[in-house]
């Protein structure tokens, strides 16, 4: 049996991050992914303002500009009915080194981390390498079963998203929150030079997002659950109209669009455990909090988390005194900021489905309210949230 101090389980954006801190930390961790790469298409691309700064703290963020990415530093939303146009966040107000989103492919992301952790003697990932379930020996979690073999570890940290086995085998069990939609998503061609904002046309129960690429546009049709059969069945051309009729800028690059298989269908799923961590086992990112695609936080929110968890666990990993406190001291840090998102996603969601708005009550729609008038502010909750610090010896 291997042995490490820290098993980190999913190589996502919160796994790797974890993994890279936790071996600059001088801390023994192993990082599991089960697919052999990275490439994977639709998965969270946008890297926020405080995700950037923390790049520059680790002295990755030349190399990170050196990736070809493009900048988004407004978010707009059009009523198609009456074509009232909204700013619902902008971030050139923003006093930080970055006042942009990134927007870049996440496996070129992952596979800077994935270098940077190279570098560390400490730092150990495992590519096809899945995770089939933790250890149990006393009710204590003392490591995890693995394809190729098990692991003992002090630790297990759970970062393997929203359908996360650690979570599921440790006897951890989230709850569901009501969300009204579901998105289908899809590329096409720049009809126009878009870079820079990201726009979203609403009519009825049914929204498209439109997000700037380098050379191409990414599409998130938003309509009510359990429309998939229907739109399948209705066609690819019945599909063409709805987003026509939304953004008809579209309509000659709509025809590049060949077959309803080239449309993605995200089930959109809003979910918390209410404890984050057992003995020996923590679950951070998706495996704790999986978000709404709405905004692209869910990324940030899963990076912060780590930063948060390497900060406040290094030293108790260090001096052999890892306690159930040092990890309910992680949740007491990162559950309001998750609450708090998960709650405005709600509430926005709420104000363009007429079957949701009923179901989201209270200060969660005041606070909608409130920012919706104050763009910088609705920024700054989204793009930057509660920004955590790497520990000193993470840093560069």
């Amino acid at each position: 049996m291997d042995n490490t101090q820290v098993c980190v389980v999913g190589g996502g954006p919160a796994g790797m991050m974890l993994g890279l801190l936790l071996a600059r930390c001088d801390i023994d961790v192993t990082v599991l992914e089960k697919h052999g790469d990275f490439l994977r298409d639709f998965r969270g691309d946008t890297v926020h303002p405080s995700t950037l700064r923390l790049l520059d703290q680790l002295e990755l963020g030349e190399e990170f500009a050196a990736i070809p990415h493009t900048k988004v530093q407004a978010i707009d939303s059009v009523s198609v009915a009456d074509g009232r146009r909204a700013v619902l966040g902008d971030l050139t107000g923003l006093r930080t080194p970055h006042p942009y989103i990134s927007l870049v492919p996440q496996w070129d992301f992952l596979n800077l981390l994935a270098e940077a952790g190279k570098r560390e003697p400490r730092f150990d990932l495992r590519m096809s390498t899945e995770c089939t379930g933790v250890i149990h020996r006393n009710g204590k979690v003392t490591g995890v079963r693995t394809s190729e073999g098990d692991i003992a570890a002090q630790l297990v940290v759970g970062t393997d998203g929203r359908w996360s086995t650690v979570r599921t085998s440790a006897g951890m069990r989230p709850y569901e929150i009501p969300t009204p939609s579901d998105s289908w998503i899809f590329r096409l061609e720049h009809p126009e030079e878009r870079l820079g904002t990201l726009e979203a046309r609403t009519l009825r129960e049914q929204t498209l997002t439109a997000t700037p690429r380098r050379d191409y546009v990414q599409l998130a049709y938003r309509a009510p659950k359990g429309l998939d059969n229907r739109l399948r069945t209705e066609g690819l051309d019945s599909f063409r109209e709805r987003v026509r009729v939304l953004m008809p800028e579209f309509t000659e690059q709509l025809r590049g669009l060949e077959t309803m298989d080239e449309v993605k269908h995200l089930s959109v799923r809003i979910s918390r455990l209410r404890r984050w961590f057992g003995r020996g086992v923590l679950c951070i990112g998706d495996a704790a909090h999986a978000m709404s695609p709405m905004g692209g936080v869910g990324v940030n929110l899963a990076v912060q988390d780590a930063v948060a968890t390497a900060r406040i666990l290094a030293k108790p990993l260090r001096d052999n005194k890892l306690s159930p406190r040092s990890l309910a001291l992680v949740q007491a840090r990162r559950y309001l900021p998750a609450v708090v998102v998960q709650g405005i996603q709600r509430a926005i969601e709420s104000r363009t489905d007429h079957r949701g708005t009923s179901e989201i009550r209270g200060p969660w729609k005041t606070a909608v309210n409130f920012l919706s008038t104050r763009p910088t502010a609705m920024a700054r909750l989204l793009a930057v949230g509660l920004q955590e610090n790497p520990p000193p010896p993470a840093r560069r």
